[in-house]
Order: structure tokens, then sequence, then C-alpha cells
């Protein structure tokens, strides 16, 4: 009986390692206008895909950081869902400053904060070049 108890424990703890697992993707910038002069323009969020938002969650927080100049701020914004699993967050929900690289190209990255109240119960993270 020891050993079954302790296969279902093993088991339990698998299955909510996976289920906290949260994978972010998004295809492109959303037609935003073209920027390279180092001074963002005010445009909407692209399309993201979530899967696996944990159970509970009822506000994912959305935050853009340039990972070539990290200091700078392009912000974010937070939107509300009523439950977890798999979704689409639409383009322009939440308006955010522009990827904007004053020279060259830069590696944007996009993190998302599954949250419940004040409570973090996952993160993921997308990044891509602009432009």
């Amino acid at each position: 009986m020891k050993s079954l108890t302790i296969a279902l424990t093993a088991l339990a703890l698998t299955a909510t390692s996976a289920t906290a697992e949260m994978s972010l993707s998004f295809k492109n910038w959303g037609g935003i206008p073209l920027c390279t002069s180092g001074n963002p323009n005010k445009v909407g969020n692209p399309a993201f895909v979530l899967k696996g938002v944990p159970a509970g969650t009822n506000k994912l927080v959305f935050k853009l950081t340039d990972l070539d100049v990290r200091s700078y701020n392009h912000g974010g914004g937070t939107v509300k869902i009523k439950q977890g699993g798999n979704m689409k967050i639409p383009a322009g929900v939440f308006k955010y400053k522009s990827p904007c690289p004053p020279s060259g190209k830069h590696t944007y990255e996009w993190s998302v904060t599954a949250k419940q109240g004040g409570k973090t119960l996952a993160k993921a993270k997308a990044a891509k070049k602009y432009p």
C-alpha cells in the first residue's frame, strides 16, 4: 500500500507541474507604424495566443521589454479574464509604447503573468526582433 501512495503522490506532482506551465506567442506586431527613430508611438497590442493559463486566473498582466535597452519602459496592459485554459487575446485590447529602436534591429520580449488577485500563478515570455 505504501508504494501505491508514493506512486499516486508522484503522479499528482507531475500533473500539478504540467498544469502550471503556460506559454505565450504572437505572430507579428499587429500592423503598427514602422518606427526606427527611438521615439515610440502609443499603439494597440498585437494578438496573443496563450496556452495553459492556470485555472483560477482572473487577470493577465502583459509587459514589453527591449532586451537591448532594458531600462526603457514600454509599458503593457492588464486583461481581465473569467477562466484559464487556452485562449486568444485580440489585438488592440490595451495600449503600450511600440518597439522603436534608434538604429538597427532590437529584440523585444513580451512577458505575461497570470494572476489571481495579487497572487502570481504562472509566467510566460515570447520574443521577436523589430523591425
